[in-house]
């Protein structure tokens, strides 16, 4: 049968496959489909962030998002607020739950039932937000980004934060995000530019966010960065001699769950590009202050490559994948 209108509603906390399944079986069976998002202000997940994933996720619908104050059950008053919303009377409801007869029967539509017993993606939004790594086939990109574990490894020039950045990244089999403000200076030199300025720095910034934001979404549960927008400014400060509040804006946008600091004792490496030898360890002395400072859980990490690496991905298994919430790791 085919329908001209259809509703699904829902909170799709988070959006699954499950959700998927539904919102494209309601698609397939009807001209127009308009996807309800009932957001609480207590639920982890803004209504809003939702409501843009599906828009993502199924661009051929419609979808709104309302502020949920209302009792869970009462049908009646759950229908007469639906055709309220749409400003009509859907020819069809689908969804996946028992209330569905009852509320598309206030409205005079006609209940389609999609997949009850979970035969066809078995998953759950309950499920997911419990224990996301383990439900992490049934999450599009955009809801994967969210639930990524971000690894940033950062520290002074030349103390081997690429090596451990690419070696993480080898070992978890997942993506790694380089780091943009090395790529911008060394053409900048190769330019014969040696002036810097803020607007330089927010603009590194602001791209290494998009760039980690771009990448989560193909990560493998964890992201590695090799360093962040945090970190630049600290770099903003080591040339420009102060701090920028339109920099630390733009870090304060950032998402990082474990920062990673390498150690300054390994001899410095010239590569051609680094300038900063004479000011390294006074630096990891700004990194240690300034991650001290903040918020989120850091450890250094010293000795050979393969030290680093055995030291981190522990840290990573304990921390993530262990069950462990305490976030004093330092």
């Amino acid at each position: 049968m085919r329908f001209r209108t259809a509703v699904v509603i829902g909170k799709f906390y988070p959006p699954h496959r499950g959700h998927k399944f539904l919102i494209d079986t309601a698609a397939s069976q009807a001209e127009h489909v308009t996807v309800i998002v009932c957001g609480k202000k207590e639920h982890d997940i803004p209504g809003e962030v939702r409501g843009n994933w599906l828009r993502e996720i199924h661009p051929s619908v419609t979808v709104l998002v309302i502020d949920d104050i209302y009792s869970d059950d009462d049908s009646k008053e759950w229908a007469d607020l639906t055709i309220g919303w749409l400003g009509y009377t859907p020819d069809a409801v689908f969804t996946s739950e028992d209330y569905g007869d009852r509320y598309a029967a206030f409205m005079g539509s006609t209940h389609v039932l999609v997949d009850k017993a979970r035969l066809q993606v078995p998953c759950s939004g309950t499920a997911i937000r419990t224990q996301p790594f383990a439900q992490w086939e049934y999450l599009e990109p955009p809801v994967r980004a969210w639930f990524v574990k971000r690894i940033c490894v950062l520290g002074a020039e030349s103390t081997g934060t690429t090596t451990l950045a690419q070696a993480l990244a080898r070992e978890l089999n997942t993506c790694w995000v380089p780091e943009y403000g090395r790529e911008y200076s060394e053409e900048k030199m190769r330019r014969g530019d040696d002036l810097w300025t803020t607007e330089e720095f927010v603009h590194i910034a602001e791209e290494q966010n998009r760039r980690e934001n771009a990448a989560a979404r193909q990560a493998n549960k964890v992201l590695i960065c090799d360093t962040d927008a945090f970190a630049t400014t600290l770099w903003h400060r080591r040339y420009m001699g102060f701090e920028n509040a339109n920099v630390a804006s733009v870090a304060a946008e950032r998402c990082c769950h474990l920062y990673i600091l390498t150690g300054d004792e390994i001899p410095f490496v010239q590569d051609g590009y680094r300038d900063g030898e004479h000011i390294r360890h006074e630096m990891h002395g700004w990194f240690k202050q300034a991650l001290a400072c903040q918020p989120v859980p850091w450890r250094l990490v010293q000795g050979s490559p393969e030290k680093r690496l055995s030291e981190t991905l522990s840290l990573i298994q304990e921390h993530f994948f262990g069950g462990i919430s305490d976030s004093k790791l330092t």
